[in-house]
């Protein structure tokens, strides 16, 4: 039986790439108010494995999720935007 590839993946730009074989990736989404239909900004950062150190802060990149790497660390670079 083949299951799906039941991966999250997003996409976000990279804030942060002082760290070692890690970059920060912030991903900004727009929803909508229950209550007063206005829009609203929310925004969510994420650890994320870059092992050649190749991304470098404003990039915009598509994330998947994976195997738990280090305690916060859970997703991998895909593609670069």
């Amino acid at each position: 039986m083949k299951r799906k590839n039941s991966r999250k993946q997003r996409k976000g730009i990279v804030i942060s790439d002082k760290m070692n074989k890690t970059i920060v990736v912030c991903e900004i989404r727009k929803i909508k108010h229950k209550y007063y239909g206005k829009e609203i900004l929310k925004k969510k950062k994420y650890l994320v494995h870059d092992e050649k150190n190749f991304h470098k802060n404003g990039d915009r990149i598509s994330i998947m999720e994976t195997r738990p790497i280090s305690k916060k660390k859970c997703w991998i670079v895909l593609s670069k935007k």
